[in-house]
């Protein structure tokens, strides 16, 4: 392989098996092949886990991807949810193996896939330091020179000893960009790790990495945020169902990738949709979202009505829906919260709502839903976030409508949808 290549990835692909096959007891097997004898529900099947799909059922995450990214590139890795993204990077990461094809690397990498993989929950930020920086091959006295810019850039230094179980997820993301981005590797991979912290941290990473890449250092990124990927990388690769559908100028790419969100039909399984690290295994979950039209195309100056199924395992009061409208090109529109307290039961629930979106102009929009709880001190916390749940249109009025271009800011406008218990 050419020294400049840093990354060929040859003909790989990347196959699963659907369903859950093997469990932690013979208790569990026994209950589980009991209910399928019966034609019933998996007893063991957690709140968000998918049904769908057959033991034995094969399933492409990537189907015959092959590129090569050179010494010093920062290149981004876009799609929709479900493309193959996080796959490839776990499989250049040698975190698990391809099934077909081969995947060559010119370097140590340091990844960041989710937040707080490969810090061990007991152990210190400082301890996980010296760990992580161990399993890249690096000595004890060479991780003592960069240990202090390590501790300073995370801006961690107050519980830099206390066990890394207590951080929160903005915590985690700052030691562990802060590991990734100061221990010696010639590759670095991120998975959208940049969606957790603030503002302030976010363009300090960016900064971090542009001056990694100049430096010689290689970066492949995952990203939905369209901004950061313009503001870091000088390439990109669109994935589309486990194929590589493009390779080359960001612009393009970016445009490519905006026309291949795909509205959504009218009913939309929520339990299939991957959530994130910290939404994972809850007591409480969204399942199903119903729009009550099969076209999600909408005339301007609409409202649009619907339900949302929630699965919980106790009950709970003070609860609300919150719900995020973004571009295609990821850039904040409105969001709406429900103006009063709603209770739910132990089991299955649905709830009615009408979204008022009659202050959108034509162009295509993405929808985020979160279930949160209202503590009896008035903080919020979020039982369950969906990301992109919903792809929806508003048209024109006329066939010369006169467009307006969002610009990267949060509008100030917020609609409270009304919500119906039914």
């Amino acid at each position: 392989m050419d020294q400049n290549v840093m990354v060929k990835v040859e003909h790989v692909s990347k196959q699963y098996r659907l369903g859950m096959i093997g469990s932690t007891t013979l208790r569990e097997e026994m209950q589980r092949a009991l209910a399928k004898l019966r034609k019933k529900e998996d007893p063991t099947r957690l709140i968000g886990d998918s049904i769908s799909g057959n033991v034995g059922d094969l399933f492409y995450a990537l189907d015959d991807v092959s590129f090569e990214i050179n010494r010093g590139e920062a290149v981004g890795i876009i799609g929709h949810n479900g493309a193959g993204k996080s796959t490839i990077l776990k499989l250049i990461s040698q975190v698990t193996g391809p099934t077909t094809g081969c995947i060559e690397l010119n370097g140590r990498v340091a990844s960041m896939l989710e937040v707080g993989t490969g810090f061990h929950r007991e152990l210190s930020g400082r301890d996980n330091i010296y760990m992580n920086g161990a399993i890249l091959g690096m000595t004890k006295a060479e991780i003592d020179k960069k240990i202090e810019d390590i501790i300073e850039f995370s801006e961690c230094r107050q519980f830099i000893d206390t066990p890394v179980k207590r951080y929160s997820s903005g915590m985690y993301v700052k030691l562990a960009f802060s590991v990734a981005a100061h221990l010696d590797s010639e590759i670095m991979i991120m998975d959208e790790v940049l969606a957790v912290g603030d503002a302030k941290f976010q363009e300090k990473c960016l900064g971090r990495m542009g001056d990694e890449a100049h430096g010689g250092r290689t970066v492949l990124y995952v990203s939905h945020n369209m901004n950061t990927i313009r503001a870091l990388c000088s390439r990109v690769i669109v994935l589309d169902h486990g194929k590589k559908v493009f390779d080359g100028d960001v612009e393009q790419g970016i445009t490519l990738y905006n026309g291949l969100k795909q509205l959504s039909g009218g009913t939309i399984n929520l339990k299939q949709i991957k959530r994130h690290l910290d939404y994972i295994h809850r007591r409480q979950s969204l399942t199903a979202l119903k729009i009550h039209t099969e076209d999600s195309r909408f005339e301007f100056g609409s409202i649009i009505c619907g339900s949302l199924e929630v699965e919980s395992q106790e009950t709970i009061d003070n609860a609300g829906f919150f719900f995020r409208i973004q571009t295609v090109g990821n850039v904040a529109v409105t969001r709406m919260d429900t103006s009063d307290p709603i209770a739910i039961k132990g089991g299955e629930n649905t709830f009615s709502f009408k979204w008022d979106v009659s202050q959108l102009i034509p162009g295509k929009y993405l929808l985020d839903i979160a279930l949160t709880q209202r503590n009896s001190w008035g903080n919020v916390q979020i039982l369950d976030y969906i990301n992109e749940a919903y792809c929806f249109e508003i048209m024109a009025e006329t066939e010369d409508p006169v467009l307006i271009n969002w610009t990267a800011r949060e509008y100030g406008y917020y609609i409270g949808p009304e919500i119906l218990l039914t």
